[in-house]
């Protein structure tokens, strides 16, 4: 009777531990804590984007975006320029829409916590693309890692 009994609250503790930890535990968040990097696939002048995202407690509380042309150089205040000079000044204000919208991208997701809600910015659409396809394969590696 009392080896029953014994047997009884050992199951109810570990039952009770199982169901607090989903409830109130890291098991109810979507994805683990920590920060992860993803890729995305290469556009077709071989350019490709990089995110960084930091959650905390289930939460997106930082993301970081960066995009690299073909020969790896970072995309920055030098991308659209031709030997270090603005030879089109056309074309160089549309490659720096697209480095300006690589940082609001990140903002916004922190801001929505939804990489669906994250709106397209007019003249950025394949850094768009970008950040899609990167953040995906970091939420992939953050749901692995629950």
């Amino acid at each position: 009777m009392i080896k029953k009994r014994a047997a009884a609250y050992a199951f109810a503790i570990l039952f009770f531990l199982s169901v607090s930890k989903t409830v109130f535990g890291a098991s109810a968040y979507k994805y683990a804590d920590g920060i992860y990097k993803g890729l995305s696939g290469k556009d077709d002048r071989g350019a490709y984007g990089e995110v960084s995202i930091t959650f905390n407690k289930g939460k997106i509380s930082d993301c970081i975006f960066v995009t690299y042309q073909k020969d790896g150089k970072i995309k920055n205040e030098d991308y659209g320029k031709v030997n270090g000079e603005i030879s089109n000044r056309e074309y160089y204000d549309k490659a720096q829409l697209a480095v300006d919208a690589m940082e609001q991208y990140a903002q916004q997701l922190v801001e929505v916590q939804k990489l669906s809600k994250v709106d397209v910015i007019a003249g950025a659409t394949v850094a768009h693309e970008q950040f899609l396809d990167a953040v995906e394969d970091a939420f992939r590696q953050a749901k692995k890692a629950k």
